[in-house]
């Protein structure tokens, strides 16, 4: 299917063939009829696009200051890859469509195919043939409404949000500025509210067009005229409520609403625009500034908008979806007209001109729409994937050796998710290296695909994961998606007979560590590698072997400065993909492990209330003890990772994977230094990884101390919630 595309370090706009999305349970796979451009925010992500490396960082200092953070505790070459991973690729444009029902996801019952649904999101109604859109980001579409004029649901909800903001009542005065899309929308909605309107826009045209739809005068705020108009309506007391529709780097739009709204009247944003407040002005009046949030209440919440759970009407009245609706409701009425915003409808295959004609100026519109081709008649609608078939694989047990592969064949190699650290910590590592083929890439939105594709090389790029677990040229799966999946994937792939690297954690539960380990008991297939990288490190390496054997108990202390997250960080989603320490705490449990030589016995862990922080306390056959301190509050600046291992009169220790020292009993100081990089050892680990492969040798961790790590790190809520130790059953 095509779908525009805009990559962010060139600006290069592009229709790009992408695979189709899956449609996942909770949400329906959507034909595009039309889709609408925002000529707001959507040009100035094109215009941003399109400027320097110094201008970009100019207009977003809010992710030059992750950048900086992220040098401090990953070092430069980990940020510089990680930037320009997601500087050079592609981004989806779009967020506004109206389009039919394709497919029908798990637990959907409010539509069905063939149906017409507005859709919102940009993430999920995108300018492409074909979207999955979860249930809270589409409304059925009223009867009679044109599937053109249906388009405008995700705009028309942004005002419709704004008006609410503003709590307008019947008989007040309004001030609009800025009567770009949003603006004509915002006059039309206050109009029908009973609101008289006065508009503010410095291009005649769209203060024309405003009065036709509404509003009672307009004019350009530079002039006396919305002034005049103002205080003519309101007796000189001046506006009851004043939208901000307006974009731009100018001052002028908050300094006019100061002017010009009444005392104790409401300032509301909706646009993007600079917010420079006069303190007098604002303060004299004690102006009440509000911020419209998007479409509504469940906006940038993922338990909402992905999960599909809504929030309950007598809490809620107006909800994302319940303003889409509202919207669609009151344009299929009448009391909203958006044919007169059209400028012009343009053919999907002509979308990059369009936008190149839109950036450039030669195109000057209020709103334009994307009229996409209808399916052919043969072609009918998407048909189910053909069930695939996964091939037995026989029989050899724990321990089995991987097939005999044939002598100088690459060994192929297929990811199952594309995101940020596949594309920055392993594929780097991957990509060019000798005896290995990048053979499919496997997502469920079809753009990652696309861009790990291009970037990467693999040969194909799909969101069909059966066909790759069906494909006999797979040597290896990677599994890189959320939490939530690893087991239930990595069971899959050891069914269908595949190697398996699997990012950290394996599982998230006992019962998916039970069921990964029945699936290598049912197939006989133990080819399982799970992304513990840290004893792989380089300095982590060189410092066991100069720390030497122990002939008596060791001590270690590791402290992990794992820091807070920003907020809307899918680790935070606790309910489906486990606490912060299930998720990551593996990496920390399998380092001390691999250091003391050893799988734990028993766990005991404190948390103290109020946050994420806990203290982790392991015990080993041989009596030696390991500590972890896993803490969210801790200083930004100070290293996330250092450890100390103590025994036999020696310390070893290791300061963020760019130093490491041992001091031994002739008190002498052997120190290894890395400077400006920190090697965690995910090179190494993916060579080790490759060559087993490739070999049908031993796996690089044996299995079961990968389960050992699992089974510890699951154990640490066990021993929360019982407030003793966890003895851990031995693993066989």
């Amino acid at each position: 299917m095509k779908q525009v595309v805009q990559n962010y370090k060139s600006g290069e706009l592009a229709l790009l063939d992408v695979p189709v999305p899956d449609c996942k349970p909770g949400g329906v796979l959507v034909r595009t009829a039309y889709s609408l451009i925002s000529t707001g925010t959507e040009l100035m992500k094109v215009s941003e696009a399109g400027m320097s490396m110094l201008g970009k960082a100019r207009s977003r200092p809010d992710q030059v200051a992750k950048v900086v953070q992220s040098v401090a505790t990953n070092g430069v070459p980990a940020t510089y890859r990680k930037v320009m991973g997601k500087l050079d690729s592609y981004t989806p444009l779009g967020y506004s469509l109206c389009g039919v029902v394709e497919q029908v996801g798990a637990g959907i019952d409010d539509v069905k195919a063939g149906d017409l649904v507005a859709c919102a999101g940009n993430e999920h109604a995108l300018h492409a043939e074909l979207n999955w859109v979860p249930k809270n980001l589409y409304a059925p579409v009223p009867d009679g409404l044109a599937p053109r004029h249906a388009a405008f649901g995700t705009v028309g909800s942004i005002a419709l949000q704004g008006v609410r903001q503003g709590e307008s009542r019947l008989g007040e005065v309004a001030l609009v500025i800025g009567l770009g899309l949003i603006g004509q929308l915002v006059v039309q909605l206050l109009t029908a509210s009973g609101v008289r309107v006065v508009g503010a826009d410095p291009d005649p045209e769209r203060c024309v067009l405003a009065e036709r739809l509404g509003a009672a005068a307009c004019g350009d705020p530079a002039s006396p005229a919305v002034e005049s108009a103002v205080a003519s309506l309101t007796d000189g007391h001046g506006a009851d409520q004043v939208y901000l529709a307006a974009g731009g780097g100018s001052n002028q739009p908050v300094e006019l609403a100061a002017r010009l709204c009444r005392d104790r009247g409401r300032v509301v944003d909706i646009g993007k625009c600079r917010l420079d407040l006069p303190w007098n002005a604002y303060y004299e009046k004690e102006l009440d500034v509000r911020f419209s949030r998007s479409y509504g209440p469940g906006r940038y919440d993922p338990e909402y908008e992905i999960e599909g759970r809504d929030y309950p009407i007598g809490y809620v009245r107006w909800t994302e979806r319940r303003n889409l609706a509202c919207f669609l409701d009151l344009v299929a009425r009448g009391r909203v007209d958006v044919e007169p915003l059209i400028t012009r409808t343009a053919a999907f295959a002509d979308a990059v001109e369009t936008y190149r004609g839109l950036k450039e100026g030669d195109l000057k519109a209020v709103a334009v729409l994307f009229r996409y081709p209808e399916p052919a008649a043969e072609e009918g609608p998407l048909a189910d994937p053909p069930a695939v078939t996964v091939p037995s694989v026989p029989g050899g047990g724990k321990g089995s050796s991987a097939p005999v592969r044939a002598a100088k064949t690459p060994v192929r190699l297929a990811f199952v998710g594309a995101g940020n650290y596949a594309t920055s910590m392993l594929l780097p590592h991957l990509a060019g290296r000798d005896g290995v083929e990048l053979s499919t890439v496997v997502t469920t939105t079809a753009l990652s695909a696309a861009n790990a594709q291009r970037k990467f090389g693999f040969r194909e790029a799909t969101t069909d994961l059966d066909a790759v677990l069906g494909d006999p040229s797979v040597d290896a799966v990677f599994v890189v998606t959320r939490h939530s999946s690893h087991a239930e994937l990595t069971r899959r792939a050891l069914l269908a007979g595949k190697a398996v690297f699997v990012e950290k954690p394996l599982a998230l539960t006992e019962d998916e560590l039970t069921g990964v380990l029945a699936a290598v008991e049912e197939s006989g297939n133990d080819r399982l590698q799970v992304g513990f990288n840290r004893r792989f490190a380089p300095l982590l390496q060189e410092a066991r072997k100069r720390f030497g054997a122990r002939t008596g108990p060791a001590s270690l202390r590791y402290l992990v400065n794992a820091g807070r997250l920003d907020h809307g960080s899918w680790y935070l989603q606790q309910g489906t993909e486990g606490s912060r320490f299930a998720g990551e705490g593996g990496h920390f449990v399998d380092t001390a492990s691999w250091l003391l030589g050893a799988d734990p016995v028993s766990v005991y862990a404190l948390a103290p209330s109020g946050n994420e922080d806990l203290q982790v306390a392991l015990g080993y056959p041989d009596g030696s003890t390991a500590t972890i301190a896993y803490v969210t509050t801790g200083a930004a600046g100070f290293p996330k990772e250092t450890l100390d291992l103590v025994a036999d009169g020696k310390v070893l220790q290791l300061d963020d994977f760019v130093r490491t020292s041992v001091y031994d009993g002739r008190k002498r100081w052997m120190s290894s230094r890395l400077p400006k990089a920190r090697d965690k050892g995910q090179s190494a680990e993916l060579a080790a990884f490759v060559r087993a492969v490739r070999t049908g040798g031993p796996m690089p961790v044996p299995l079961r101390s990968l389960v050992a790590t699992t089974t510890a790190t699951l154990a640490v809520r066990a021993a929360l919630t019982g407030g003793a130790p966890v003895t851990l059953a031995e693993v066989r």
